[in-house]
């Protein structure tokens, strides 16, 4: 749906309740604003796959699955990130990040139910529609 509508609110909230009933829950933001996993730890949101991976590739190190996923009441979550807000298209670091899941092996981590919160607010057109 179109940005602003409480996309991100109800699936922090989701994912929450379905780790307080036993749930291996990941939720995967990938707005640029981090909003989704904001939520879930106290207004600070977690480093991006794309920020994390251009540090790690420039400093010659590999991405290890602890610097992208994070872990609060119960929740697994991470932000794929983006480009600056109004700047660039969101599908990059969407494709990007899941790239990078694949080579960590997402696979076989053993979710129950794995949550993304698209953004709504698409740069790019084609990529999303309200």
């Amino acid at each position: 749906g179109k940005g602003g509508i409480g996309k991100s609110f109800t699936l922090a909230n989701l994912s929450h309740m379905m780790a307080e009933m036993g749930k291996r829950v990941l939720l995967i933001g990938c707005d640029p604003k981090s909003d989704t996993t904001s939520l879930l730890f106290g207004g600070k949101a977690c480093p991006t796959i794309i920020e994390t991976s251009t540090k790690k590739k420039l400093a010659g190190e590999e991405v290890k699955i602890g610097d992208v996923c994070f872990k609060r009441g119960g929740v697994f979550a991470m932000e794929l990130g983006g480009p600056e807000v109004g700047r660039g298209c969101g599908g990059r670091g969407i494709i990007h990040g899941f790239e990078l899941l694949e080579k960590l092996g997402f696979h076989d981590w053993d979710f129950d139910y794995v949550l993304l919160d698209f953004l709504g607010d698409v740069v790019c057109g084609g990529f999303a529609m309200p």
